[in-house]
């Protein structure tokens, strides 16, 4: 392994701490370790896994140690810089969202309370498509479960320093799998078939980031997400938001979000999809910032 250590510089309203905070709400997370200082994370990058840790011994800049990994050392570094720019969102600038919950009576003291706070993504589309297709109709807790037995049942892993750290499964990986193996890790049969189609489609170049990407809008990734039969609108609005990094997503189905809302707001209901639309209409081209933050007021 050749050595590796640099550092990146961190935008204006970022916050470490609240980013590693939001990461630490679960110890049911597989796919990374956190402690109070960093989180440790092992990663594929370009055909290589890289385990990485990521510390901020000192404020704006984020320090990037490479402990495991066979990669030349320049290369190492451009591929970990962008994965790390895109897992939390640094090329964001924060300041329009700021000015815009300013004296806002539900997002303002949300916005001081988690300020710096960035939505920490997940730059792998089939990571990111298969979470959120986990997640549907089931508790937080039970959903980590089924990405941990997936990512041990077809992940690779490595052992670091007493720990084991995963790597989410590639949709190669998953090709041969049949719904009943998937079954068997306590998917429902319609989660199983789901992921199944989704890694031949992402194995076989007929979905990707890119090509979602560098459709017209938003609006166009979402339907070509939704044309695959399992995906529905929270879905592909929860993957716009965490993987495509659109800023205006809006999940406005999410029970979740609606918790929050009724929370923050004090309410004896959840609020209904009129009154959350007209809530967020204040929030215009920052309705995945906005439901972050609220989601962050459940945990």
């Amino acid at each position: 392994m050749n050595d590796l250590l640099f550092e990146l510089p961190l935008p204006e309203l970022f916050s470490w701490e609240a980013c590693l905070e939001y990461m630490a709400r679960s110890p049911l997370e597989c796919l990374y370790r956190t402690d109070n200082e960093g989180v440790t994370r092992l990663i594929w990058a370009d055909g290589h896994q890289l385990l990485v840790r990521l510390t901020a011994p000192e404020p704006g800049r984020l320090r990037a140690e490479l402990l495991e990994g066979e990669y030349p050392v320049e290369a190492a570094k451009v591929s970990l810089t962008r994965y790390i720019r895109d897992w939390f969102d640094l090329d964001r600038d924060l300041r329009p969202f700021y000015k815009l919950s300013a004296g806002d009576p539900l997002l303002g003291p949300l916005a001081e309370r988690f300020c710096g706070l960035r939505i920490v993504g997940i730059p792998d589309l089939f990571e990111a498509l298969c979470w959120a297709i986990l997640g549907q109709q089931v508790n937080l807790a039970f959903a980590y479960k089924l990405k941990a037995r997936l990512a041990e049942s077809y992940g690779d892993s490595v052992q670091w320093a007493g720990h084991r750290y995963h790597l989410f499964p590639t949709p190669e990986s998953l090709l041969g799998a049949a719904e009943a193996d998937l079954c068997a890790l306590q998917l429902s049969r319609s989660k199983a078939r789901t992921i199944i189609v989704v890694a031949g489609l992402i194995a076989g170049g007929d979905l990707s980031r890119e090509e979602l990407l560098a459709l017209g809008s938003p609006e166009e990734a979402e339907a070509r997400l939704t044309a695959v039969r399992g995906i529905g609108p929270w879905t592909a609005q929860y993957v716009r938001m965490r993987c495509l990094r659109d800023a205006s997503s809006f999940p406005i189905g999410d029970v979740g979000l609606h918790n929050a809302v009724k929370s923050a707001l004090g309410m004896d209901r959840k609020p209904t999809l009129p009154e959350l639309r007209d809530q967020f209409a204040a929030w215009q081209g920052w309705e995945a910032y906005a439901t972050f933050y609220l989601w962050r007021v459940l945990y």
